[in-house]
């Protein structure tokens, strides 16, 4: 059994996630906004310290998983800096500045969350994505309120994504022995859609989003895919953006993936 840090802990996914994960033995360090072992405001470079600061003297400095739920949904009226500071830097910032805790772990793995959004949604801001794996903050977030936070969020989940897939290659990570690995979830039933279901402008589109499961997913879903690509049994995932979204993906770009590999010329 090992220590693994949770962030956005409190609820939704992640509070299934901690769940599964304690009731497997596992020791859980929950990072929230409250309700939490560690209570952090990712938004912010201050919160994310303070967060990385509490999870390291919460675990001695030895991190054996890290899952990055925390994050938050495009809807009207909410800035897209917003998710920006949270959704993106607040996950990339955290996998960075924890990576030396789980090189200290045994046979570590870390999950960062992205979303079937990246794929599924027309017109994602290919300039914030950009931006965003710059590295420039400030940069990012004028870019994402000038597009909005409905178009911030799939640019955020792309840009994790990315970020993934990569650093999971390198040195740092799979060469100190530890797994980098993204899941995207697709329509979840959580709090969070829950929310965006009674506003009257983007409720009616998730109406409309087609899943051929039949369903949105359920929590508990996501927490067994996440708990698995943490165990030992998926020590060969590196890089791997996996989608668990009821079909949406496949149904929409049935051709899109695998892209074949072209060598640069």
């Amino acid at each position: 059994m090992g220590t693994i840090a949770v962030t956005g802990s409190a609820s939704g996914m992640g509070a299934s996630t901690s769940a599964r994960l304690a009731k497997e033995g596992h020791r859980v360090i929950g990072v929230d906004l409250k309700d939490a072992e560690v209570v952090a405001d990712l938004s912010t470079a201050d919160g994310r310290w303070a967060a990385i600061e509490g999870v390291n003297e919460a675990c001695d400095g030895v991190l054996d998983g890290l899952v990055t739920f925390a994050g938050l949904a495009g809807k009207p009226g909410r800035p897209g800096s917003l998710l920006v500071a949270v959704n993106y830097f607040g996950t990339v910032e955290l996998l960075d500045g924890l990576r030396p805790l789980l090189a200290a772990g045994n046979a570590a793995a870390a999950v960062a969350i992205s979303s079937n959004s990246t794929t599924s949604q027309p017109g994602v801001p290919l300039h914030l994505v950009d931006a965003c794996l710059a590295g420039d903050e400030p940069a990012a977030a004028a870019l994402a309120d000038e597009v909005g936070s409905l178009h911030a969020y799939p640019a955020t989940k792309t840009a994790i994504a990315r970020w993934v897939r990569r650093h999971a290659t390198q040195p740092e990570w799979i060469g100190e022995g530890i797994n980098l690995n993204a899941v995207a979830p697709g329509f979840i039933a959580t709090p969070m859609t829950d929310e965006l279901r009674r506003d009257p402008e983007v409720g009616p589109m998730l109406d409309q989003f087609p899943i051929p499961a039949g369903r949105p997913g359920r929590a508990e879903e996501i927490s067994a895919l996440v708990a698995y690509l943490l165990g030992p049994d998926a020590r060969f995932f590196v890089g791997s953006l996996v989608f668990a979204d009821g079909g949406t993906d496949a149904l929409l770009r049935p051709d899109d993936w695998p892209t074949p590999w072209e060598p640069p010329t």
